[in-house]
């Protein structure tokens, strides 16, 4: 019965067609997460052509000390990616490893940190966490939709 279990388990995955970047299109808005005078924002314009489109930026009172361009596309592989350019610099690729209704994770187990990022949607809440391959070293967001 197991093995039955398992067997079946295995086509049903490898009959689920592949996320899609309109799949994540929950990603979508304006949202912004601010606390005892230091605030971080990430906006996503919706899919289209295939890609969507965000950037994120972090500060303390006026001053900003952190910025990234963010895109989830296809990578040259084939797959999706989350590609992020921290600062403006060199894109670094996350494929996408889980995308479940309003949740989805990407992982670069080459990267030195994060090495995966997590996004969860509750509503008008959004959670962003990144950490190791592994889990450790979690470092989490909770957004509130603007």
């Amino acid at each position: 019965m197991r093995i039955m279990a398992a067997v079946l388990s295995v086509l049903l995955v490898a009959a689920s067609p592949a996320a899609t970047v309109d799949d994540l299109g929950w990603l979508a808005g304006d949202w912004a997460s601010e606390a005892d005078g230091r605030w971080t924002e990430e906006s996503w314009a919706p899919a289209r052509g295939g890609v969507m489109l965000g950037h994120s930026r972090s500060g303390r009172d006026e001053a900003l000390r952190e910025f990234e361009f963010l895109r989830i596309a296809r990578g040259d592989d084939g797959a999706l990616a989350y590609i992020a350019m921290p600062q403006g610099g060199a894109p670094v690729v996350f494929r996408l490893v889980r995308q479940e209704g309003t949740s989805a994770t990407f992982e670069n187990a080459a990267h030195d940190y994060p090495q995966r990022i997590a996004y969860v949607r509750g509503g008008d809440t959004l959670t962003a966490t990144i950490s190791a391959i592994d889990g450790s070293k979690p470092r989490s967001w909770s957004y509130r939709r603007r």
